[in-house]
């Protein structure tokens, strides 16, 4: 039998064992050796029913990632559940940890599934580009209802135990440890009370008017939610085969479409952007991994980026005290994180009992002398050097030597702001994105005196946080600010070359970005980055670089908190709506410029804006900034809503330039 599959007799019981660490994926000899001991146990007279677990900390938790973009092997997932489903002796799968895509469908072709409380199943695909391909469309419509299917299916989400027990995914829950002697427990209790077996291959989905009218409403919500995304709707469209075909029929729909998602661009990109998350939380192979552990931490400001980097903390049970100038405004900052952990409390987010935890790991001070013990400092201050040294040498005298040294800043030169302390090999970068209790992404910045310690510590923590971390080096604006800066730049240009915000903003929105750029700056203040390009110590010689914003800020037109930007603000509903005097002032100071008009279609908007971040980041990877393309592509997907299922903006350029 298979290293990765072994089967033991229990009396009357069999029991088919899974042992493919990490997460059991389902992998060419985990197949072969299901197939082998599921045969074997047919073929034993003395074994009436069998059991099939797996080892370690979950059930199958899906297929196996080394084999994506591979040629398949033998034997297919669909011929080994059909394997499965057609035993002629009854077979429970035991559920633990968790069983999403090829491990749930191989659980649904089992003829009954029990589960302990907290493990998790799910049908992710649609994350990937594509659809279940071994007959999750089909079976679970008929286990749990079409509208259940529908629900998991196109969205990918896990689904705990007990709401799978009301779908009727799961036979039965149990509480005890003993995963295996409840499952024989339940083996023999079926072989007493069934003389026959269920297999969802047998179960009829009526196409009903109302099952009709159900997938309708379906369809419009998920193009909806799905904005350009192709899986999704196969997926749909593989879910009404379920009530419209036999269940052969379904099956072999069913794996066109899985193989016409695989070979699509949206997957192609779907599967960069999975395989470039993993691959940028690794360190280099020249940082040596020696983290420490982060205990205890302090953030220096209690404004909008501090409250929310102090949430980050207390949301994973990590103590973290507030520092403030005074008392007024260090209240102001704890009352602020109060109500936002109350908002969430009233959404539904956040229960009781987690708010009033989350809130014992948060303290303040006014004092530097109370960092005296602390493991780790972050700097979210006011933008300035001079403001930043001042804090830095405090840290230098008052926290413990090895204490982690972190700024939160956007763009300063992160190896001047630590100039100020003895020893520059504890300071790092930790820049947050805005609101950082929410936003994914972190970026690590290093600096040459960066110790591997420090950096790896960082990288470590950053994962425990929550974030997508993502390591570069140091440089006005990093890699995640200065390729924003090449797509504000390019927009920019747009705007004085003839192209209205509103055209500029639609264009991005249709591509796949969640907000149009001159939306983004009206939103966060057009101030911001007006502030910042003043830091820049080697501003581009170009009379046009960022006028449009400059124009607006220099006028007092700062976004939605003036009322006016790009846009005009409704005063009481806030709604946007074009400013054509806005319009008009660009076109002057354009013409002003030598700036010729002209018409722009979507597409060159569209390709000039991708094109800008792409050049861009090619500059930072020739200037040593970044480890890997894809890490910059992961740093877009979750720091500016650049579209996933187009992979990211340095995939997206190689791959129209093969």
């Amino acid at each position: 039998m298979s290293q990765a599959v072994s089967i033991n007799h229990q009396d009357e019981i069999a029991v088919i064992s899974i042992n493919n660490p990490p997460v059991n994926a389902l992998s060419q000899a985990v197949r072969s050796g299901l197939v082998k001991c599921v045969s074997a146990a047919v073929a034993e007279q003395s074994i009436r029913a069998i059991v099939l677990i797996c080892t370690g900390r979950t059930f199958i938790a899906g297929a196996d990632i080394s084999e994506f973009g591979k040629p398949p092997l033998t034997p297919y997932l669909p011929d080994v559940l059909a394997t499965l489903e057609g035993c002629p002796k009854p077979i429970i799968a035991a559920i633990h940890g968790t069983a999403l895509g090829g491990g749930l469908e191989t659980a649904l072709a089992c003829h009954y599934r029990l589960a302990l409380n907290g493990s998790r199943v799910g049908l992710p695909e649609v994350n990937l580009g594509l659809i279940p391909g071994a007959g999750g469309t089909q079976r679970l419509p008929r286990i749990a209802g079409l509208e259940n299917a529908l629900d998991m299916i196109t969205s990918g989400r896990h689904v705990k135990a007990e709401e799978a027990l009301e779908m009727g995914v799961v036979d039965e829950l149990s509480s005890e440890n003993d995963l295996l002697k409840i499952a024989i427990e339940f083996a023999r209790k079926i072989l007493t009370r069934d003389k026959t077996w269920p297999r969802s291959s047998e179960i009829k989905l009526e196409d009903s008017s109302v099952n009709q009218g159900v997938l309708k409403n379906w369809k419009t919500r998920v193009s909806k939610k799905a904005r350009g995304q192709e899986s999704p709707l196969a997926a749909m469209e593989s879910i009404k085969n379920a009530i419209q075909l036999s269940f052969a029929e379904g099956l072999k729909k069913e794996r066109e479409l899985f193989l016409t998602c695989m070979a699509s661009p949206q997957s192609k990109a779907l599967r960069h952007i999975f395989f470039a998350e993993r691959a940028a939380a690794k360190l280099p192979e020249s940082v040596a991994n020696t983290p420490i552990e982060i205990r205890t931490t302090a953030i220096i400001g209690g404004g909008t980026m501090g409250r929310g980097i102090a949430m980050c903390f207390a949301n994973q049970n990590i103590p973290v005290k507030v520092i403030e100038t005074d008392q007024e405004k260090l209240d102001q900052a704890l009352n602020a994180i109060e109500k936002t952990y109350a908002k969430m409390v009233t959404s539904g987010r956040l229960s009781e009992d987690q708010r009033q935890q989350r809130l014992t790991k948060i303290s303040g001070s006014c004092n530097h002398a109370s960092l005296a013990q602390v493991d780790l400092v972050i700097e979210a201050a006011f933008e300035n050097l001079e403001v930043k040294h001042s804090i830095f040498r405090s840290l230098d005298q008052h926290c413990r030597p090895d204490a982690i040294l972190a700024t939160n800043t956007s763009y300063l030169d992160i190896e001047a702001i630590a100039s100020a302390v003895r020893e520059p090999s504890r300071v790092v970068g930790m820049h947050f994105f805005s609101p950082a209790h929410i936003m994914k992404l972190l970026e690590v910045v290093r600096i040459p005196q960066t110790s591997a310690t420090t950096i790896s510590t960082m990288m470590k923590l950053g994962k425990q946080l929550g974030k997508r971390t993502v390591l570069v080096g140091n440089g006005f604006g990093f890699a995640a600010n200065r390729m924003y800066s090449a797509y504000g730049r390019e927009g920019q240009q747009m705007l004085l070359e003839g192209v209205t915000p509103i055209q500029l903003d639609q264009a991005m929105k249709n591509w796949g970005m969640a907000m149009g750029p001159t939306a983004v700056l009206d939103m966060s203040g057009i101030d911001i980055g007006y502030n910042a390009r003043k830091q820049n110590p080697n501003p581009p010689d170009d009379p046009c670089y960022f006028r449009p914003a400059n124009l607006l800020a220099e006028r007092g037109y700062l976004g939605r908190k003036t009322g006016r930007g790009f846009y005009r603000y409704d005063p009481e509903t806030g709604l946007a709506s074009e400013d054509l005097e806005i319009c008009a002032l660009i076109r002057e100071e354009a013409l002003k410029l030598g700036v010729k008009q002209r018409d722009l279609s979507e597409n060159e908007i569209q390709q000039r804006m991708i094109k800008a971040i792409a050049t861009e980041g090619e500059t930072i990877m020739s200037e040593g900034l970044a480890t890997r393309t894809s890490d910059l592509d992961v740093i877009w997907v979750n720091g500016y809503g650049f579209p996933r299922w187009r992979g990211g903006p340095m995939h997206f350029s190689q791959s129209i330039d093969r």
